[in-house]
């Protein structure tokens, strides 16, 4: 709703594009922020600097949950003698999270190109005579958000989901052991660590998009809608990334919990 009420603006020359670009010209002609650290944070934007930071954590992620995947099948055939049980779980698709990082990014320029060359909005005063026509949404601004941010999404997605079968485990031997409630500290304390990295990501990510989309303003190559536009864009391309691999990547975290709840009975959880 926002991107469309956003494209809206900028397409009818609604009074939110007048207000943007008066506010993009007094950013990009303040001396407070300086021009070198605001091109070093739009230059991140650059595919040439995004993508080998996302394929770098797509290897590394793709060989963590590849390692993942067989030690939970040994376990598997391990707990039923050797055989899949029959109506067991999917298998875990490893691959499929970073497969999909990468056509996440690969959409941006898919998505950002037609409606650059249908809106063909002018960029700021320092980008007269540009090459390229339009200049909204941001391809800068959703490249970033979009690769950092589901860079992020890999990594603290491997780290929180590692975390639950030891931490459901300590949970029932405490359990069984234990009837004074101890078992709360092993309830939450295992995925403590996990928790605050998948905080810090969030926030040092959220910090470098909002560089990139100040070095973008600052150094006038976009009007500071089209950084917001590129940001929306990104958005819906996260939340798909994250609904695709809820979806398929496998069901061997979701056997994990189930079996867990069953062992520890009604109110276990």
């Amino acid at each position: 709703m926002l991107f469309a009420a956003l494209t809206w603006q900028v397409a009818d020359h609604g009074p939110l594009r007048t207000l943007d670009e008066r506010l993009g010209r007094t950013l990009a002609a303040a001396g407070d922020i300086p021009s070198g650290l605001a091109e070093l944070f739009a230059d991140l934007g650059n595919t040439v600097v995004a993508l080998p930071v996302l394929l770098v954590v797509m290897v590394w992620t793709g060989w963590r949950g590849r390692q993942r995947s067989q030690r939970w099948r040994r376990e598997r055939e391990e707990e039923q003698g050797g055989a899949e049980a029959a109506g067991g779980p999917a298998p875990v698709r490893w691959w499929l999270p970073p497969l999909a990082a990468g056509l996440a990014l690969a959409a941006v320029p898919a998505l950002v190109v037609p409606l650059k060359l249908w809106l063909a909005r002018p960029g700021p005063p320092q980008m007269a005579g540009g090459a390229h026509d339009g200049f909204y949404p941001s391809g800068h601004g959703a490249t970033a958000a979009v690769a950092y941010g589901v860079a992020a999404l890999l990594l603290t997605r491997g780290r929180m989901r590692g975390q639950r079968r030891p931490r459901l485990r300590l949970r029932l031997r405490l359990r069984i052991g234990n009837d004074n409630g101890d078992d709360v500290d092993a309830r939450w304390g295992a995925p403590a660590a996990a928790v605050a990295l998948s905080v810090a990501v969030t926030v040092a990510v959220a910090l470098l998009n909002v560089g990139v989309g100040i070095g973008l303003v600052r150094r006038g190559y976009h009007w500071p809608l089209d950084v917001l536009g590129g940001w929306c864009l990104a958005g819906v391309l996260l939340a798909a990334w994250c609904a695709v691999c809820d979806r398929w990547a496998g069901g061997g975290d979701r056997a994990v919990r189930q079996e867990a709840g069953d062992a520890a009975g009604p109110g276990g959880t």
